[in-house]
């Protein structure tokens, strides 16, 4: 259950939206020019200072603005957001692209990879439950101001090269959720602070993979989510018997 006000709900998802376009830390100036909330600055900046106190927002290091916390992140995906529903285009294109892989699975994950990179314009890997990894999209990091940081860039791409630390990633804090959702800021390790990391489970045949993206925490999540649903989908259905 929400613990939140309608209103605090409607600040906090105009602060969640706005960071996840720009990368920006939000103020309340921002909330009240460019969302209709219907109330002052000032309370804007109330509510804000309540949201902070309840650990759904902190405060960036580069100005006065606040930023959403991994915990109203999961709210956001989980709770508030709607998914959006996938053009025709979209799902033919997908299963277009990987339906001459079909009949090997580690293929088939590889040409996944491939095409959920280009849709989610993050980093896509999968692992099978024998401990192969296949990784597709590690330029499209380049693009995220989040990877800018040398450091941060480096420990990501050591990362998807050892199956234990992805595995490590991927089921941080899991639940009975089939979408799970981890960030840096939750692993303890200050270059990963930055990141973000979507992921399922999928039964393809006999064997049990991992498909998942990683990125900053800025992901395009009611459009990334449904895609990776169907993913998951194709890939059971290609893989039946």
């Amino acid at each position: 259950m929400i613990d939140l006000t309608a209103r605090q709900v409607q600040i906090l998802r105009a602060i969640i939206e706005e960071f996840i376009e720009t990368a920006e830390s939000v103020g309340s100036d921002t909330i009240d020019k460019k969302f209709n909330i219907g109330v002052s600055p000032a309370t804007i900046r109330n509510e804000m200072v309540y949201l902070q106190d309840q650990n759904y927002l902190k405060k960036s290091h580069a100005s006065a603005g606040r930023i959403p916390t991994s915990k109203a992140m999961k709210l956001y995906v989980n709770e508030l957001m709607k998914e959006k529903e996938l053009s025709v285009a979209d799902e033919v294109s997908a299963k277009e692209k990987i339906w001459k892989s079909r009949d090997v699975l580690g293929d088939l994950l590889y040409e996944t990879t491939r095409v959920l990179a280009d849709k989610s314009r993050a980093l896509s890997v999968a692992i099978t439950d024998g401990g192969k990894l296949y990784h597709s999209g590690s330029a499209n990091l380049l693009s995220m101001p989040e990877f800018y940081d040398i450091d941060a860039m480096r420990h990501v791409l050591q990362a998807i090269e050892e199956v234990s630390v992805l595995d490590e990633i991927f089921d941080f804090g899991a639940n009975e959720n089939p979408i799970q959702i981890t960030f840096g800021s939750e692993l303890g390790n200050r270059n990963l602070e930055s990141i973000g990391a979507i992921y399922m489970k999928i039964n393809a045949g006999s064997h049990s993979c991992k498909l998942g993206v990683i990125g900053s925490s800025r992901f395009d999540y009611p459009y990334v989510i449904p895609m990776m649903k169907y993913f998951k989908g194709l890939i059971e259905d290609l893989t039946i018997g």
